[in-house]
């Protein structure tokens, strides 16, 4: 058998391929956990600022958590990622 017998792929087979290995890259990062930015990083701080403060915010996890931030959390704290929770 010469390399001229042997069946090449096409690119529709190759772009599914790619499709399909990008798929599970993503899957499989998803699984991982997530991994939280520093407070400094996001200007935290343990007062509110006017009305917006980790208690009424949609990322925060009572008692003291933050889905985004990482370490302990002041309900009544606020950082940059503020996102009021909706109505």
């Amino acid at each position: 058998m010469n390399t001229r017998d042997v069946p090449q792929p096409t690119r529709r087979a190759l772009l599914g391929g790619a499709l399909a290995a990008a798929i599970v890259g993503v899957a499989s990062v998803g699984a991982e956990a997530q991994v939280k930015a520093p407070q400094k990083a996001v200007e935290y701080q343990e007062k509110p600022k006017g009305n917006q403060e980790c208690d009424n915010c949609l990322q925060f996890q009572p008692p003291n958590a933050c889905k985004l931030v990482d370490g302990k959390i002041n309900p009544k704290g606020w950082c940059k990622l503020y996102a009021p929770k909706p109505k």
